[in-house]
């Protein structure tokens, strides 16, 4: 694949970034991608392993090898025709994916792996620039309707698979945009929403409906117990009514529900989930007015989780101007190099910097926090103490108690479950972690215990990534072509 001896010939060429001083100043997207001769030497790095470990460490088994061959003979539409016979949306995955196809790169044994999401940025961004992107309308409808909840990236990938595949489908989103937490989750700065409005209107000339602001089920709460975020949805729609009007129902929320610190002084103010803080951020840079938007303007902001979501909220706070950010993991900080031959062709874990960790943040780890402090009912700072793992169980380490100055603190542990409205609207049976319970079997995978009702990405699997999603709304969307039609053509 690609040039023979490109391996030992090229190194890897990384995307660039806009300097620091810069970009903090706005919410645009500030990697610089690859030239098209850079891509083609990466193209070139692509070796003749024998079994593609990168096409199973992509969970949409993106067919790597021969798009990279194509790149480096310089064949860009083919390439593109490669990429988007498996991934609906290469642009978002191209932006945000951490990329565990590289993990698993052959090269990544003992050398850099090959620049593979690098190189789809560059196919997917010019086959946009180059109008290769365009509606593929079915030739045939089946007169099947399918009601699809949830707009997110799992959502819209099955949509769009099934208004191909012929079927009349109609996507509800209970917030004003599409998109979920595409939208409303991930900062502009790392993927600006222009790509996802361009998706939409692709999908709107396939035959796809959008149906926005509309709850299916009541929820007052819809980020989960604790959050300070009301339903906005202006319409609520029964899943009676869904199951009466449609033949297949397919259910793709997100898993919503924040992990809460429930430690003295959580109720002080100025403690936040940081599904309160970043979306607001997001509304404010599509032109919408927020009333008292949280702001780290000129405040010792604490962001306690050392996941994506923190990093967004570091990069958020330092563009609102806060005057320090500091982040807790409680995790012991991981080597920065991982074990190979330990590890590959797995998702390694070692030390990772994002460019918001780069424009300003300081990282604590080891780390948990005992209590909130505040003054006249405000968050003023944090109790900490340092942890250590011994014998497999976390241990507070004597003497090491600290006072921590804060002013606006963001929980980003994670998402631990759907927010269970939905789920207990349609009578669907759930998992132990409180996701949907659905298998992924080759046949009736995806299905729930409710008849025609059908349950992927996060609702079902629990909090993943944007490509994870991807391949359940693919694969979900043959299921439920399946189960309409008696066999499916859509690839699985």
């Amino acid at each position: 694949m690609g040039k023979i001896t490109g391996f030992m010939e090229h190194e890897r060429i990384e995307e660039g970034y806009k300097p620091v001083e810069e970009r903090v100043k706005h919410y645009k997207e500030f990697v610089v991608g690859l030239n098209t001769d850079q891509a083609k030497v990466q193209g070139a790095r692509c070796m003749d392993c024998g079994t593609p470990f990168c096409n199973s460490g992509c969970p949409v088994n993106n067919i790597i090898p021969d798009f990279n061959d194509l790149v480096y003979r310089d064949d860009w539409q083919n390439a593109f025709a490669v990429l988007d016979s498996t991934n609906n949306f290469p642009e978002f995955t191209g932006r945000i994916c951490p990329a565990p196809c590289e993990a698993a790169c052959v090269l990544n044994v003992n050398d850099d792996a090959v620049g593979i999401k690098s190189l789809e940025h560059a196919i997917i961004d010019r086959a946009w620039d180059e109008g290769w992107v365009a509606p593929r309308v079915a030739k045939h409808k089946t007169g099947k309707k399918v009601a699809v909840v949830g707009s997110g990236p799992a959502g819209m990938a099955a949509a769009q698979q099934l208004a191909r595949a012929g079927h009349d489908v109609t996507l509800f989103e209970k917030n004003d945009r599409v998109g979920g937490l595409l939208r409303y989750g991930i900062p502009d700065f790392k993927m600006e929403k222009s790509h996802i409005d361009r998706r939409v209107e692709q999908m709107k000339a396939e035959g796809v409906t959008f149906r926005t602001g509309v709850m299916v089920g009541a929820a007052k709460d819809p980020l989960g117990k604790g959050s300070k975020v009301t339903n906005l949805a202006k319409e609520t729609v029964t899943p009676e009514q869904l199951q009466k009007d449609f033949d297949a129902v397919v259910l793709t929320g997100g898993a919503e529900q924040s992990r809460d610190l429930p430690v003295p002084g959580r109720d002080l103010d100025g403690i936040h989930f940081a599904m309160e803080f970043l979306p607001q951020q997001n509304r404010v840079n599509a032109g919408d007015k927020v009333k008292g938007q949280l702001r780290a303007d000129g405040k010792h902001v604490i962001v306690i989780g050392g996941g994506d979501t923190g990093s967004d909220c570091v990069g958020t706070s330092n563009r609102h101007g806060a005057v320090s950010v500091t982040q807790f993991e409680l995790m012991p900080q991981p080597p920065e190099e991982e074990n190979r031959p330990l590890t590959w062709p797995y998702w390694p874990i070692k030390l990772r910097t994002s460019s918001s960790h780069e424009e300003g943040c300081e990282r604590e780890f080891a780390i948990s926090t005992k209590e909130f402090i505040g003054e006249k009912g405000k968050v003023t700072g944090l109790k900490t103490v340092r942890v250590e793992w011994k014998d497999g169980k976390m241990q507070e380490v004597p003497g090491s108690e600290q006072i921590l100055k804060a002013d606006l603190v963001l929980l980003a542990m994670g998402f631990i479950s759907p927010v269970a409205t939905v789920l207990d609207a349609f009578g669907v049976e759930k998992d132990a972690r409180g996701n949907a319970r659905a298998t992924v079997d080759f046949i009736g995978g995806y299905a729930t215990n409710v008849p025609k009702v059908f349950a992927a990405g996060d609702i079902r699997r629990g909090q993943s990534l944007v490509v994870w999603a991807i391949r359940e709304g693919r694969q979900a969307a043959r299921s439920v072509d399946e189960f309409l039609m008696g066999f499916s053509d859509l690839p699985r």
